[in-house]
């Protein structure tokens, strides 16, 4: 640990000391989030900068649990007078709560610190290049044939520390850096106009390649010009790489403790039961230091570890923080998800969809749809039921070959009928563009299309 960061947690420990002693006074145990974060975000019009905005932030989330009863609040600032109301209004808050007898504050003690992985790497390039690079970006983009202009587009640095404390003598702590870049190109042809995204993610600017960025916003967008709504029907459907996590993560309910502990999760009498296809497995992988969306702890502190949700096709486990683990009497899978101002609930690290046994050419035969771009998928979807509907884009294929890009259709289906009418599941998993999600390609059967 280097001695810059020793004298932060030192600091951290100090202001939690101060708090504990306060919250311990009235009786209650406690646990403290400390967010810390800066940013560099930068945009381009017209060949110029047309925005550079730099950011921190900080703010500390207590949460107290006196007797049964939980109570949370937060503060921005951490002079005396800030954090004494920021306790004695959690205090409060506890005392008009409803009794919540499963929820405590962890007992797990000892550091976790993920200093040494690389995960906030030190980045020698000059605040000068990163503008260079989103000018030249939108520049050149915007100079293509058909292009109009490049409404969106942006390079954020940002770099984030969380720190969780605890009345029972947890400290964990995490910093992480990611640079991201987007485009969004604006085509139009006669009356005509379309626009796709093209997003990379990094935890250094170096590691940004502009061109290809700029290449596949193009490309995509004028296919997406060129596309035309295909004949309605039903179709074998394989979502993108990018897609795919993102249906998913719509259902993100299936695997919720906090949902089944509630009654609306729709998988939580399934436990050891046949849940999908035998091909999929289903795992979250906290600590694949490949990923974006690395977690040495959750937001109780608690350690994290792979967990296996779906193995051959059945349902191992749902994802438990340490109330639902004790409501449920099972153990914690280290899933817990609380932010500053927010309570406590549970959310997935990085979702991991293993390898299956298909080749490509196998995924790939005859005719299918690949899906690209899913519009209005949060607000067309129903989590208890599985069923959705939205706007689609993407490519009618054949055997691998795109034959001609699709725009302007519905695709509907209820993704827990789909998991288990799968045609075939792919030898390659693939990251998608934010790092999150690894998952392989799932060709689903018999989706209704709504087209021309």
């Amino acid at each position: 640990m280097t001695q810059h960061s020793q004298n932060n947690q030192t600091i951290a420990q100090q202001l939690a000391d101060k708090i504990f002693a306060r919250v311990q006074q009235a009786g209650a145990e406690a646990d403290l989030i400390i967010n810390e974060g800066s940013s560099l975000s930068l945009k381009a019009q017209g060949g110029q900068l047309d925005e550079q905005v730099v950011a921190s932030t900080f703010i500390v989330g207590l949460r107290v649990v006196l007797g049964d009863q939980v109570g949370a609040a937060s503060s921005e600032a951490s002079d005396p007078d800030a954090l004494n109301f920021m306790v004695d209004q959690a205090l409060a808050n506890a005392r008009h709560s409803a009794a919540r007898p499963s929820e405590r504050i962890s007992s797990q003690s000892g550091a976790l610190t993920a200093d040494g992985l690389d995960l906030d790497p030190d980045d020698d390039a000059t605040v000068d290049e990163k503008i260079d690079f989103i000018i030249d970006l939108e520049r050149q983009l915007s100079a293509r044939p058909q292009i109009r202009n490049v409404p969106y587009n942006a390079l954020v640095d940002a770099r984030q520390r969380q720190q969780i404390l605890t009345t029972g003598g947890r400290h964990a702590d995490q910093r992480s850096r990611q640079v991201v870049a987007y485009v969004y190109p604006l085509a139009e042809q006669g009356e005509r106009t379309a626009m796709a995204s093209s997003v990379a993610y990094s935890r250094l600017f170096r590691d940004l390649d502009g061109t290809r960025l700029s290449d596949r916003a193009y490309a995509d967008t004028l296919a997406l010009l060129a596309g035309e709504a295909l004949k309605s029907g039903r179709y074998d459907v394989i979502f993108s790489a990018n897609v795919q996590p993102q249906l998913f993560g719509a259902f993100s309910l299936m695997w919720s403790a906090k949902a089944a502990q509630d009654k609306v999760n729709p998988l939580r009498d399934r436990l050891g039961t046949q849940i999908m296809d035998a091909r999929l497995n289903l795992v979250d992988e906290p600590l694949n230091r490949l990923g974006l969306g690395y977690r040495l702890f959750d937001d109780e502190g608690s350690a994290t570890a792979a967990v296996t949700l779906v193995k051959q096709g059945e349902l191992m486990t749902l994802a438990h923080n340490s109330a639902t683990a004790a409501h449920f009497g099972v153990a914690n899978t280290g899933h817990a998800a609380r932010g500053a101002k927010s309570p406590l609930t549970v959310g997935l690290h990085q979702l991991q969809l293993r390898a299956g046994p298909d080749s490509q050419a196998t995924l790939q035969q005859g005719e299918y749809l690949e899906i690209t771009q899913l519009d209005g998928l949060h607000s067309g979807t129903n989590a208890i039921s599985g069923e959705f509907s939205c706007g689609a884009s993407g490519y009618l294929c054949h055997s691998g070959e795109r034959r001609h890009a699709v725009r302007g259709v519905t695709v509907a289906g209820n993704l827990y009928q789909m998991l288990q009418q799968v045609v075939a599941v792919g030898d390659q998993s693939h990251w998608n563009d934010s790092r999150h999600s690894c998952m392989a390609s799932v060709r689903f059967a018999d989706l209704a299309i709504a087209g021309s």
